[in-house]
Parts: structure tokens; C-alpha cells; sequence
């Protein structure tokens, strides 16, 4: 089979690799039929060092299931399905309790080889969800945000509480935050506040419910949006994941305000003290989405056209274009690169 493969900062490739096998009875292996470059891709695209075996890369796909091991029951050959960034056995205590992302079975883990054209998945029953027969083709591209980035950007309003008259301040205006915009729009933010400097991006900011934009960053960025809401956003959603960004959602949460954070974050310090949270009352949440708990809920909007989160997608490209598309993403010329098989 193709698939992309990383092999150092800068170096992606797309090459010919062994199809993958049933490995244990819980497997399924996958056809896909879509798939994307994820802004988190973009983290080893920066600095992976340089390795004599390629790296596989991608963890968002929508695929048709070609076979699976004999323990698995929810999926058949032919079903159409979307499968969550992580794989889980979505059975244990976690799992049940909606946080998928801290699955205790051991096998669970996080795909990293979906940029090809076949994929093995561990845990299939847990992991794949099997969408409706005769779905419209055009849908597939938001279909295909239900494996990671709406997920995404609705955890991150999830977390945060948003709730109606809420003031809600999204800082990234890449798929993720535009999605935490839609998101907060949902759940019935009355204010919705898109930090983001790149004007057709924040257009669509402003189409799926974003009020005002700020283009400003660090400090002049902070008092511009203190002085819009009056003291702050009640909730402040992280969508970048770089230190600045987290040093501007503090900045900008007003007392007793929750900051929640989805964007990957590239850091391990940051300011948690009496001056930074502490003595304001500033609750800290968010993390790697469990997307998968989020499907039954986002899906029937998707299916009937209420939102259109695939409008991220602001390119597709072939399988042998991706490095392409890496590239582009990179230069800030490709919001979301869809890839079409």
C-alpha cells in the first residue's frame, strides 16, 4: 500500500509499505477513504530529528471496514466507518465514564499511520463507529471532523461549561478553535471572542458564531479583549498549544473564569501560582479530547446539515500531494488539507 511516512523535520515522503495484517482478533483493517493533515502534525513537521525509518503519520480517517479478527462484533466487511483519534476498548470504568483518552485497557493508544490507504485498527469495537448506509458523499469531509477536530473543539467548550449568556473568548483561529467557536455557539455562548489574525480564517470564525475578532497577540492582545468584555471572558478556550497562547488565556479569564485547554501543548512549565490562577479563583481544565464520546451527540447535526464543520477543509489533495500539503499548512496558505483517496 502508499502511505506517508515522516523522516525528519521537513521530510515527509509517501512510499510503498507492507499492507497491514490482523494482528490479534480484536483488529479490523480499514480502506480508507479520507483522511487530513492535522495542525498537530505540524509539531514533528518542526522538529523530528532526522531517522533512517520513515516515521507513519495521521490519526483522522474515515474508512470502509475490508476485514476483521473474529472477536469483533459492531463492524463488518462493507460498513462505512469513522473512527476517534484514540482506539479504546470503550468498555472500561474510564472509558464509561466518557474520558476514552485514559482508556485502561492495555492496548489503548493514539493512531499515527491514517495518511495511507489502509489502516490497522486494535480494539475495533471500541474504537470504530459505524455510520448510517447511503450517506451523502459531500458530508464525508465533516464526517471526517468527528475523528478528532470538532470533538476537539467541542471538549474544549465541554470543558469549559460553556453555557447560555456565557462570554467565551477562543484563542487559534486553525481547525480546532474554529470549531471551539461553533461549539460555544451550541451550548449557547451569548459572546463569542476569536483571538486569530488570519482574515479568512476568522471569516469563517465569524460564520460559525464568532461576535468579535481580535487580531492583536500578547499584551496588546489581553487589553483588547479586557476592555471588550469589561474584565475578561467568563470562559477562555486554548486552541494552539504554545506557551504565548497559555500566557494570553491567563491574561484574558476574568475572576472565577475556567481556562480549558485542547491545543497540544508544547511546554511542561507555565504559571499556576497566587498571581496567575490561584488567588483569582481560576479553574484550569481540558486535554486530550475523548472524541469518541462525543459521536452520538455531534452526528445527527452533521447528518441533517445543521452545522457544516467540514468547511475547515480548505484543500484536497491526492496521496501522493501530501508532502505538498504539509508544506502549505506550514506557510499558512492551507488551513485543513483534506486528503481524497
Amino acid at each position: 500500500m502508499r502511505a506517508t511516512l515522516m523522516y525528519g523535520a521537513g521530510d515527509v515522503r509517501v512510499e510503498t509499505i507492507a499492507d497491514p495484517s490482523i494482528q490479534k482478533q480484536t483488529d479490523a483493517i480499514v480502506r480508507i477513504v479520507r483522511s487530513c493533515v492535522c495542525g498537530s502534525d505540524l509539531h514533528p513537521y518542526h522538529d523530528l530529528p532526522g531517522q533512517e525509518q520513515g516515521m507513519p503519520v495521521g490519526h483522522e480517517f474515515l474508512g470502509v471496514v475490508e476485514r476483521t479478527g473474529a472477536d469483533v462484533t459492531t463492524v463488518k466487511t462493507g460498513d462505512l466507518v469513522v473512527a476517534s483519534f484514540s482506539y479504546q476498548d470503550n468498555t472500561c470504568e474510564f472509558c464509561r465514564a466518557g474520558v476514552q483518552t485514559a482508556c485502561a485497557h492495555p492496548e489503548f493508544g493514539f493512531f499515527s499511520a491514517a495518511q495511507a490507504e489502509l489502516i490497522r485498527v486494535p480494539l475495533a469495537d471500541g474504537t470504530l463507529y459505524k455510520l448510517p448506509t447511503g450517506v451523502d458523499t459531500g458530508l464525508l469531509p465533516s464526517l471526517l471532523t468527528l475523528a478528532d477536530v470538532y470533538g476537539t473543539g467541542y471538549h474544549a467548550a465541554n470543558m469549559a461549561k460553556v453555557s447560555a449568556g456565557d462570554t467565551v473568548a477562543v484563542i487559534g483561529d486553525g481547525a480546532v478553535g474554529l470549531l471551539a467557536v461553533l461549539s460555544a455557539k451550541q451550548l449557547g455562548a451569548e459572546r463569542i471572542i476569536l483571538m486569530g489574525r488570519h482574515k479568512v480564517r476568522t471569516d469563517l470564525g465569524v460564520e460559525f458564531g464568532a461576535t468579535d475578532v481580535v487580531a492583536e497577540r500578547g499584551e496588546e492582545g489581553i487589553a483588547k479583549v479586557v476592555e471588550l468584555t469589561g474584565g475578561g471572558a467568563h470562559k477562555v478556550l486554548e486552541a494552539v498549544g504554545h506557551r504565548p497562547a497559555y500566557d494570553q488565556a491567563v491574561g484574558i479569564v476574568r475572576g472565577g473564569g475556567v481556562i480549558s485547554r485542547v491545543g497540544v501543548p508544547q511546554y511542561e512549565e507555565a504559571p499556576v501560582g497566587f498571581a496567575s490562577l490561584f488567588g483569582r479563583n481560576i479553574t484550569l481544565n481540558g486535554g486530550p479530547a475523548p472524541v469518541r464520546a462525543y459521536i452520538d451527540e455531534l452526528l445527527p447535526s452533521v447528518l441533517d446539515g445543521t452545522v457544516n464543520p467540514g468547511k475547515v477543509f480548505d484543500r484536497t489533495v491526492t496521496l501522493d500531494d501530501v508532502p505538498a500539503a504539509y508544506q502549505a499548512m506550514d506557510d499558512r496558505e492551507v488551513l485543513k488539507a483534506l486528503i481524497q483517496f
